[in-house]
């Protein structure tokens, strides 16, 4: 009958076909109101304008909390926002160190966009390199929505640029309303009984050559005084003046760190130079219920950096000897407890405290959200800037971070477990609840993410690489939008990760990767791994794993098999339309971009007496 119809032309369709037509149009006016019916509730959350929590952690590997694994160390809080939200299980920093990963996060770039690579960090607050101006942050774009908005914590992207005033890569300037923290990172030289841990191998040659320098200075002037040796007094003079001044440097500079880098702001205003550590925990959380109360009429949005699980792991006296993994487990564990706390108990009732009390209260950060009734509006995110610092802490496994099963940590190039890192999304009523996501998603998503929920544009001037998670964690779409992740070290691309969404599966690809061997010392006895020379191995062939089978990146695929060069082939063509869309930019983290410098050196005081302490949320 079809047949009869097609070959005689007939303009009368047949009963056949006018089923057939009424059954699509009615399967496409099904689809429509599905479409609708799972857009309403983001539309209605969104007539008033969301606002956005964002709660990052420093150095918190994957391994490290509950919901993704860990049986060992109490983190009730967190997992309870896993249970009431979304968990992303392939969650990927832009980078597996502190500076250029929170540079992406931020701006929803990669950080080699930016030229915010080189130097792996911003190494001292008076540096001029940091986040430049020109380039554009969430914060930015929601006040001009109008959002209240505000950073309370670690900000460690650069404060000046040319004076000690100028604070152009300050936060105030990249659109937040009220930073009070630390614009640099914590680290152990803010705690006096910790050794140092900043160029260590520099300082021990540095000492050597000013002995061999003070000898040298010494035969000078005593062979000139015996007249053994004829060097004319002016040149002895240029010799102890430069050297004196060229050590004099570099003395000051790492011998007064705790005084340079170890600061606490409120907005332009030093507060504490050095900070106090003691307090630093329930001053973050107290702040931020603060700006919660202060801004319920929203909307608002506010990013929680916290400076744990940064060495030397500082945990309050409350906090400590709780955990089965000694300071490091207890600093998790307060974490979490900061999430949920109530710093306004008397130290008695915090002391008897315990997680498992914890699990059924929210406590301060949270319950401030609840308690004002904006638990529905508010889009609360959860995750850590980059995978554990597993060479942070020597002498037992119980002070390292753990990355679950996936190889290496932080600094470790495009190594899973330095990049993959936990993330949950929780915004009851549009977004699902106790859900898994198990799709390759990026902190650099955040930006594209919540500029739309704000109603913001996004920038038509640059390339953003981050994408809109709504529609993936509301089961919308069915596969993420990264067809391809990039993975630097520094400016060198480490490694390439493509979502195979014909076969469900991702592959990833190592073009170099840091010598690393499991253990303290892992690379080669450096605080970090190098991203290239001699320290680090250049694949050839490169190295392909299915992460999909082989998550802990174990055993590459055979370089004579049909199926990895097909995949490379593929990969190697991403690369080059990737490497199409950079362009040079100036370097912010190299040379003397990168050196301590006296004239930008943020100072309570007069230079170089800087201290005080004015903090009046004591």
């Amino acid at each position: 009958m079809i047949g009869d119809s097609v070959v005689h032309g007939s303009s009368r369709p047949t009963r056949f076909a006018v089923s057939t037509a009424f059954s699509s149009n009615l399967m496409a006016i099904l689809q429509f109101l599905l479409l609708l019916f799972c857009l309403y509730p983001i539309n209605e959350a969104t007539a008033q304008k969301p606002n956005i929590l964002l709660l990052l952690v420093d150095d918190l590997g994957i391994g490290d909390i509950g919901c993704y694994g860990n049986n060992t160390i109490r983190t009730p809080n967190i997992d309870r926002l896993a249970r009431e939200g979304v968990k992303l299980t392939q969650h990927i920093a832009a980078a597996p160190l502190c500076t250029p990963s929170r540079s992406a996060f931020l701006t929803g770039r990669y950080p080699i966009r930016a030229g915010m690579t080189g130097g792996e960090v911003v190494y001292w607050n008076a540096v001029p390199g940091g986040l430049p101006a020109n380039e554009i942050t969430f914060a930015k774009i929601l006040k001009k929505q109008g959002y209240s908005t505000a950073i309370i914590g670690k900000w460690h992207l650069g404060v000046n640029c040319e004076s000690r005033n100028d604070f152009c890569h300050h936060p105030l300037n990249h659109g937040f309303d009220y930073f009070y923290g630390m614009p640099f990172t914590l680290f152990n030289d803010c705690e006096v009984s910790r050794s140092s841990e900043f160029h260590v191998d520099f300082k021990i040659a540095l000492w050597f050559y000013a002995q061999i320098f003070a000898i040298m200075l010494l035969t000078l002037v005593a062979g000139n005084l015996w007249r053994f040796v004829n060097v004319p007094w002016k040149i002895i003079f240029a010799f102890t003046l430069f050297g004196t001044v060229f050590f004099m440097y570099w003395y000051a500079a790492y011998a007064f760190k705790i005084y340079w880098d170890c600061i606490w702001m409120e907005n332009f205003e030093i507060i504490e130079q050095p900070m106090d550590l003691e307090e630093k925990a329930c001053q973050i959380v107290r702040e931020t219920k603060a700006f919660i109360n202060s801004n319920k009429d929203g909307p608002f949005l506010l990013f929680v950096s916290f400076l744990h699980i940064h060495t030397p792991h500082y945990t309050t006296k409350k906090m400590r000897g709780r955990s089965k993994h000694d300071l490091y487990g207890d600093n998790v564990e307060e974490v979490d407890w900061m999430i949920a706390s109530n710093c306004d108990l008397p130290p008695e009732s915090q002391e008897n405290l315990s997680g498992d009390q914890a699990q059924g209260d929210q406590g301060e950060i949270l319950d401030a959200i609840d308690k004002e009734g904006l638990v529905n509006n508010t889009l609360t995110y959860f995750a850590s800037d980059h995978g554990a610092y597993l060479e942070g802490m020597a002498g037992s496994p119980h002070l390292k971070g753990s990355n679950g099963i996936y190889r290496g940590g932080k600094g470790m190039g495009g190594l899973e477990g330095g990049i993959r890192v936990p993330g949950i999304l929780r915004w009851p009523g549009v977004i699902p609840a106790n859900t898994a996501i198990d799709k390759p998603t990026s902190l650099m998503d955040i930006f594209t993410t919540v500029t739309k929920l704000g109603g913001g544009v996004l920038p038509q001037d640059r390339i953003i690489d981050g994408k809109d998670l709504i529609p993936l964690v509301q089961g919308l779409i069915p596969d993420s939008e990264h067809k391809f992740m990039f993975h630097y070290c520094d400016k060198y691309l480490h490694a390439v990760r493509w979502q195979q969404t014909a076969s469900d599966t991702i592959w990833k690809v190592h073009y170099i990767s840091p010598k690393f061997s499991p253990g303290e010392g892992a690379c080669y006895k450096t605080k970090i791994c190098q991203c290239s020379g001699d320290n680090v191995i250049y694949h050839v062939p490169p190295l392909l794993f299915n992460l999909s089978n082989d998550p802990s990146e174990n055993n590459p695929l055979p370089s004579d098999l049909p199926l990895y060069n097909e995949v490379l082939q593929t990969i190697e063509q991403a690369v080059a339309h990737h490497n199409s869309t950079l362009y040079p930019v100036p370097q912010q983290l190299y040379g003397i971009n990168n050196m301590w410098n006296p004239r930008l050196q943020l100072c309570c005081g007069t230079f170089p007496l800087c201290w005080c302490n004015k903090n009046k949320k004591n």
